[in-house]
């Protein structure tokens, strides 16, 4: 008996990294000698500003958060000039992600997005019944002549990630601008969820000049807070309007609210975090250049790279499970990325010590 709207017959679900207490008790490894790189997490940990504000709220617990999230939409507000009314917010960047799907386009409706992408793009578009348009990337960088080709007078939603995931690579503001430009009927989504780590302001200043631009971004990674999952869209209102009737309606909570508050203050953590991952990139691209049989993918300015796997003797799923022996976690693109196949894998940028671990486990593979 089928029950589910037809979208949703064998669902394809999304592929997260291991965790590393599953990776420790499969092979019997010390946890702490386990480098977590299939996640993109902070490799400083969560905001201490936003521990201290979560810890503070747990006498309000029980009580009902304000359902458009009111004192975080204030708080964005001030940080990126922006009125309160032009933003929502989402539990994680995802949530955002699948309202503006449920929003935008209508069942069998177009949902433009490069290949390979973030997942979740066309997961959700398929979960909901629309229509994923996927146009090739080029050496895992977007093709804007392609993309803006892609685009017709029926597309709905036009996707872009800067950095893109899973390669890191990124595009230039006159690029972003062709792309909106070319998409005048159409809801353009500028996903900006690892933009910290590009060391530029990226492109929230567009939503002043696009009324059909929304930029996306994430408290999940420079912040630290991928546990607590906060996540928000700043657009004009006649975007943001239809979003805050589709979203759950008390879909943040009250620690939520509180620890993005006291986040959007935490420049310190930010900072630390940011000069790691420059470091660390730039480290474990010298390191790389070492091996023969691997290759990374150049220009990444995510706090996360594509390691391609140049031995036509093995694969990227041997290569994930050969690492994961040695404790080392990654992401094997022939099940994480639509697009990748079986010749790359997603690396995420650490301390440079889980750097080094790495290329020692891919030099030690068989």
């Amino acid at each position: 008996m089928q029950l589910a709207h037809p979208g949703l017959k064998d669902p394809e679900y999304y592929v997260a990294g291991l965790p590393r207490d599953w990776v420790s008790q499969r092979y019997g490894l010390p946890p702490e000698q386990i480098a977590k790189l299939g996640s993109a997490e902070n490799p400083h940990g969560p905001s201490p500003l936003a521990v201290a504000a979560v810890t503070a709220a747990l006498d309000r617990l029980h009580l009902y958060p304000s359902w458009t999230a009111e004192p975080l939409r204030e708080k964005l507000a001030a940080t990126y000039g922006y009125q309160p009314e032009q933003f929502i917010v989402g539990a994680g960047e995802t949530e955002v992600i699948a309202c503006i799907i449920r929003a935008f386009a209508e069942v069998g409706g177009k949902v433009a997005m490069p290949r390979p992408c973030f997942p979740l793009y066309h997961l959700f578009a398929e979960a909901e019944g629309r229509r994923p348009i996927m146009v090739d990337t080029v050496d895992m960088a977007l093709d804007v002549d392609a993309y803006v080709a892609a685009i017709t007078a029926d597309t709905r939603v036009v996707f872009i990630t800067n950095p893109h995931s899973p390669s890191g690579t990124w595009i230039s503001e006159a690029d972003a601008r062709r792309i909106v430009e070319a998409a005048p009927q159409a809801l353009v989504v500028l996903d900006e969820a690892y933009v910290h780590y590009s060391q530029t302001p990226g492109y929230l200043h567009l939503v002043a000049e696009y009324p059909n631009l929304i930029v996306l971004r994430t408290f999940s990674k420079a912040f630290g807070l991928a546990g607590l999952r906060i996540g928000f869209g700043v657009a004009d209102r006649p975007i943001i309007d239809p979003l805050l009737a589709v979203k759950p309606t008390w879909n943040m909570g009250q620690l939520q609210i509180a620890g993005g508050v006291a986040a959007l203050d935490d420049s310190d953590h930010i900072d630390r975090t940011v000069a790691t991952i420059v470091d660390s990139r730039d480290y474990i691209i010298s390191r790389l250049a070492d091996l023969d049989r691997f290759r990374m993918i150049p220009g990444s300015r995510a706090n996360f790279f594509l390691i391609e796997v140049l031995d036509p003797d093995t694969d990227s799923t041997a290569v994930f499970e050969g690492l994961l022996e040695r404790g080392v976690i990654v992401k094997d693109g022939a099940v994480s990325f639509r697009g990748l196949a079986d010749r790359h894998l997603r690396v995420d940028v650490g301390h440079r010590a889980h750097m080094d671990r790495l290329v020692d486990a891919l030099a030690d593979l068989p």
